[in-house]
This record gives structure tokens, C-alpha cells and sequence, in this order.
């Protein structure tokens, strides 16, 4: 089944915790978990995703280059400004199972602006 969500004025965990739950097959009759699923995802006007509090300002994204000592960070806004769809797609994939199905079932997730 094919799922549009329209994520204008709404919750960015929100969003996230249902399109998880859609692209594990959870709100299908045919649910297994073992098994991927078939539901797909599409989300629309991605740039209208809101945070609440200050997490807008305090909300840091991490990421380890290798070598010891080098670790990047880089602040929700300017992730968001640069990317939208990253900050969507990093908070659907936190939120899946960690096993071999999570990359078979982030390719069903499709962003659109």
C-alpha cells in the first residue's frame, strides 16, 4: 500500500515514529517481522517540519571520521537549511530495528520537496 503523508506543521519525531511503523509492515493485515514489508512511504513539504523547545538551536548531529580525536558536529539548523530530508531520514532509520531488513526498508521511504 502506498502512504502520503503531508509533514507540513508537524512534529518531526512525530512523523518519524509513524513512517517506522508503516515501513515495518505494522499496519498491514499481513504483518511478519521477519519479512520486510511492501508499504511504501512518501513524504511531502518536508521544509514545514517543526521541533519543539529549543532543539532547533541544541540539536547536534555527530559523525566520527576515523581517526582518534576526529569527531564532526553540526547543529540542527544548518543540516536542515543544507539537507531536510537528511534530518527525516536519520530519525526514521534511529527508529527501525537494527538488523538487515532497516536498509531494505529505508528504500521504500521516498522524500519529495
Amino acid at each position: 500500500m502506498e502512504y502520503v503523508i503531508d509533514a507540513k506543521n508537524k512534529k518531526l519525531g512525530r512523523v518519524a515514529s509513524e513512517i517506522a511503523v508503516i515501513l515495518q509492515g505494522k499496519k498491514s493485515a499481513k504483518y511478519e517481522p521477519r519479512f520486510e514489508g511492501t508499504d511504501t512511504v512518501t513524504v511531502k513539504n518536508i521544509k514545514g517540519l517543526e521541533l519543539t523547545g529549543k532543539k532547533a538551536e541544541q540539536k547536534v548531529y555527530y559523525k566520527h571520521t576515523g581517526p582518534l580525536g576526529h569527531l564532526k558536529e553540526r547543529k540542527f539548523e544548518n543540516v536542515f537549511e543544507k539537507n531536510p530530508a537528511f534530518v527525516l531520514r536519520h530519525a526514521v532509520r534511529l527508529m527501525l530495528p537494527k538488523n538487515r531488513l532497516q536498509a531494505k526498508r529505508m528504500r521504500r521511504l521516498k522524500i519529495s520537496d
